[in-house]
């Protein structure tokens, strides 16, 4: 299984989409869970590490790339 490098303030695209239609998320903490908040309404949600790892489809920006 291969290993997703991500970090704060990376932007990432998850499995699912949101129901305001964007599928991109902010990662705005790290820890045991992870913040993520929506790029398109702002609403953040936090969800375990574990989960999120499963749910993370790719990263689509980096931090540092800015």
């Amino acid at each position: 299984m291969e290993v997703k490098a991500f970090e704060l303030n990376d932007i990432v695209e998850m499995k699912k989409q949101h129901p305001c239609g964007t599928n991109a998320w902010k990662i705005i903490r790290l820890g045991a869970d992870i913040r993520i908040k929506c790029e398109g309404c702002g609403h953040s949600v936090l969800i375990p590490r574990r989960e999120f790892e499963k749910k993370m489809k790719k990263i689509i920006k980096k931090a540092n790339e800015q």
